[in-house]
């Protein structure tokens, strides 16, 4: 597997040379309406469809295009994202799900953001795979709650062939219950692949956490490539995609677009999209750097820019609000279901981290008229969508 799943447009990144440099210092797109203050208040912003020609979903977006979609006027940015969420998905619905570490510390990998990773000092203490009927317990729990989704992760990477007989009992009895599964597990080869498969996974989450110029900033004990590798071999598998990443790392905006641009380009868009929010934990190198720099941090406007963005270019997929919710007001967290996020991970942890917790995001939904969803994915309904 190469990188060559990135696929880019023939005609490059660019249109030419623009008029006036963008925050994101990557084009204007579509020519100077794209920045030009006059065009935008005398007539309709000039708009790329997130549909090619035919109705079909775009993987040819170029980073030009993306980039000036994150430096659209902020008002005209969220348009266009709640017009192209009502096109696709149900109106005020929520997908909610439930994520739990089944083995916690010990990871190789080196992570900056990672508490449970080899370049972490946080005292973190390693812990075995948790037995399957714990597991099972926690799933119940989870459903009794109202999750649609279990999520399962451990601190590896990879598994070993002594851990799938386990981690298959975990898949076969979640989805006994009536839950959607979704397992991250690390790198995966083709047989580990299908032997998930198998089990009737119905996701697995596998990020490529940052842009690829800025990914061996964030770690080095794997590449790019190998997350593209494990991505297809979950693809040929047969099993739904769940991938996303992390903003707030230190990142450029330019970073940022390269990220969207990653997964928008992908041969077939995630079916889910999580967009984490760096919770910058001490003892990790990023949470260190950010003691360090705070003014590196993300600010709430850009993070919902770059959810808005995701809605646009992948219009079918499922936006999941992730990790970093337990910091953002519930201002933020309204404005990002504004842009088009549409799943949220619900209950106190996030494998190491601090959540909202159940009672906190059923008061929100409510304040917000928002309900849990219960229907069927878009791209899970029509597996030939794109």
């Amino acid at each position: 597997m190469t990188d060559t799943m990135i696929r880019t447009s023939p005609s490059g990144d660019g249109y030419g040379a623009p008029a006036s440099p963008s925050p994101s210092g990557e084009g204007l797109g579509w020519g100077s309406a794209a920045n030009a203050t006059s065009d935008m208040r005398t007539g309709p912003t000039p708009s790329p469809s997130p549909e090619g020609e035919g109705g079909t979903v775009r993987m040819d977006w170029t980073r030009a295009e993306i980039a000036a979609l994150f430096d659209l006027p902020f008002d005209e940015l969220m348009y266009r994202a709640q017009t192209v969420h009502r096109a696709h998905h149900a109106v005020s619905e929520v997908q909610l799900c439930t994520l739990l570490s089944i083995k916690t510390g010990g990871c190789p990998e080196d992570c900056g953001y990672c508490s449970q990773s080899a370049s972490a000092d946080t005292q973190l203490k390693a812990e075995k795979l948790m037995d399957v009927d714990a597991v099972l317990a926690d799933a119940a729990h989870a459903k009794a709650a109202g999750s649609q989704r279990f999520c399962m992760g451990a601190a590896w990477r990879n598994p070993k062939p002594r851990d799938m007989p386990k981690v298959v009992a975990m898949v076969e009895g979640v989805r006994a219950m009536g839950l959607e599964t979704c397992m991250t597990l690390g790198m995966l080869d083709a047989e580990q692949a299908r032997q998930l498969a198998d089990a009737g996974l119905d996701y697995y989450n596998h990020n490529i956490d940052t842009s690829p110029e800025n990914y061996g900033n964030v770690i080095t004990t794997r590449t790019f490539e190998d997350r593209l590798e494990t991505l297809a071999n979950v693809r040929d598998a047969g099993i739904s995609v769940c991938c996303g990443g992390i903003v707030g790392m230190g990142e450029t905006r330019g970073d940022r677009v390269g990220f969207v641009h990653a997964l928008a380009t992908l041969p077939r868009h995630p079916e889910s999209v999580p967009v984490n929010a760096l919770v910058p934990v001490k003892g990790t190198v990023l949470g260190n750097m950010l003691a360090d720099t705070p003014l590196a941090k993300i600010d709430d406007i850009e993070f919902v820019r770059t959810v808005a963005v995701a809605r646009i270019t992948m219009p079918l997929s499922m936006v999941r609000l992730s990790a970093g919710r337990e910091s953002m007001s519930e201002a933020t967290q309204a404005l990002c279901f504004m842009a088009g996020a549409n799943s949220i991970f619900t209950g106190d942890t996030l494998l190491t981290t601090g959540n909202a917790g159940d009672s906190a995001d059923a008061a929100l939904l409510a304040k917000l008229g928002m309900t849990p969803m219960t229907g069927a994915e878009p791209m899970r309904e029509a597996k030939t969508c794109c």
